[in-house]
């Protein structure tokens, strides 16, 4: 996972910062995607994970307030009888 991480950092690092001072022909230029993605995908990537998360915390909230409910409903089943 390490090495993974490495990786991508190396070629996102190169395709940002190093990219652009190469002249537009050269053959290194295959390598990489238009520059626009350099900026769409980590974009798309935090908006994609803010929504996991929202959505696993949303959950989580919802489960709780149920069991606070259910839990409250007992008790009061419990006082009646």
């Amino acid at each position: 996972m390490l090495v993974a991480a490495c990786v991508v950092f190396i070629y996102y690092s190169l395709w940002t910062l190093v990219m652009p001072f190469v002249d537009s022909d050269h053959p290194l230029h295959l390598i990489f995607p238009p520059r626009v993605w350099a900026i769409r995908i980590p974009v798309i990537l935090i908006l994609l994970g803010s929504a996991v998360v929202g959505s696993f915390l949303s959950v989580v909230m919802i489960r709780s307030s149920r069991k606070k409910a259910a839990k409250a409903k007992a008790a009061a089943g419990k006082k009646k009888a």
